[in-house]
């Protein structure tokens, strides 16, 4: 089988599906218009984020076997279309989920205990502690949207913290276990003090995060998103930072980012939510980081590598 990467992935990606008997065409530097017209001479291709595979795209070939995402998010793949021409498409989620667990957790850290803000003013001379007492993790009760490979990794980092953790996930069911308690989507706008959010983006997801859904929780909270920006409407949750119902927020993802992740839209001047979010001391932003570490480079692939082997060999 022949597969042409469209993109750039860790080494072991080529190299175990060579190992594997496959003919690997590594393209990513081409420009991407020429890519996509060489897609019906393959049998399998692989993608990160940059390029959309839509109908189009799909109705041009008759020999693709296979999609392989090296990643977590589908979102740029027509899944349902594919599959109904008989293309399988993978992804690799087992791959960064240690990574997204353990970015939540120091967001929520770095959020509760003041440090970017503590740090700048020391940097500046300032010794301010009273201005910059914290709060603790322990006993507070945290709220996880998705309880997937993410959710799930996020929950087993914050065992040893004491706190408690429930979880809503429209399509698990009895999933309660050391880390976590499942409970229904109205036990966690009851019980939260910390919101953090696990899932795809999809029609379904997409802007859930509104300024509906935010009042509807008892006690004020604290948002973390490693998700999708697009799932949290920047606006909604700016008027209500303003308004204090929303106490901080960790954000590692933006709706205003392109579609390869790499990069915000370019805009001579960002919307004024955006520009209320970069000076704010109650907001933590990271640019579209969690799952990316020197670690889950590797496991990303691998885990890709694995399951196109398996299904093919």
């Amino acid at each position: 089988m022949r597969v042409l990467f469209l993109d750039s992935t860790h080494e072991r990606l080529p190299q175990k599906l060579t190992q594997a008997g496959f003919e690997v065409d590594y393209r990513p530097g081409n420009p991407i218009n020429q890519l996509i017209s060489l897609i019906p001479n393959y049998e399998g291709i692989i993608i990160r984020s940059k390029i959309k595979i839509d109908k189009t795209i799909l109705d041009s070939t008759k020999r693709l076997k296979f999609i392989g995402r090296v990643g977590a998010g589908l979102e740029n793949i027509d899944v349902e279309y594919a599959e109904s021409k008989g293309i399988k498409c993978f992804n690799s989620p087992e791959g960064n989920r240690d990574a997204v667990g353990e970015q939540a957790l120091g967001m929520l850290l770095v959020l509760f205990n003041n440090m970017l803000k503590a740090d700048h003013e020391v940097r500046e001379g300032k010794w301010i502690r009273e201005g910059n007492r914290g709060f603790e993790i322990k006993g507070k009760t945290i709220g996880i949207i998705g309880y997937g490979n993410m959710g799930s990794a996020f929950a087993q980092r914050l065992k040893g913290f004491e706190a408690t953790v429930i979880a809503y996930d429209k399509y698990k069911f009895n999933y309660s276990d050391d880390f976590v308690t499942e409970k229904s989507m109205e036990e966690l706008f009851k019980q939260s003090d910390i919101l953090s959010l696990h899932v795809p983006l999809t029609e379904e997801t997409k802007f859930m995060i509104n300024d509906q859904f935010i009042n509807r929780f008892k006690k004020n909270i604290y948002i973390i998103n490693t998700a999708r920006g697009k799932i949290l409407k920047t606006e909604d949750l700016v008027s209500n930072i303003k308004s204090g119902k929303v106490l901080g927020a960790a954000l590692d993802v933006l709706e205003y980012e392109q579609t390869s992740f790499e990069e915000l839209h370019s805009e001579e001047k960002f919307p004024e939510a955006f520009q209320y979010l970069i000076n704010s001391n109650k907001v933590v932003l990271t640019p579209h980081i969690a799952g990316w570490t020197h670690e889950s480079n590797i496991k990303l692939s691998e885990y890709l590598a694995d399951k196109i082997i398996k299904a093919f060999t």
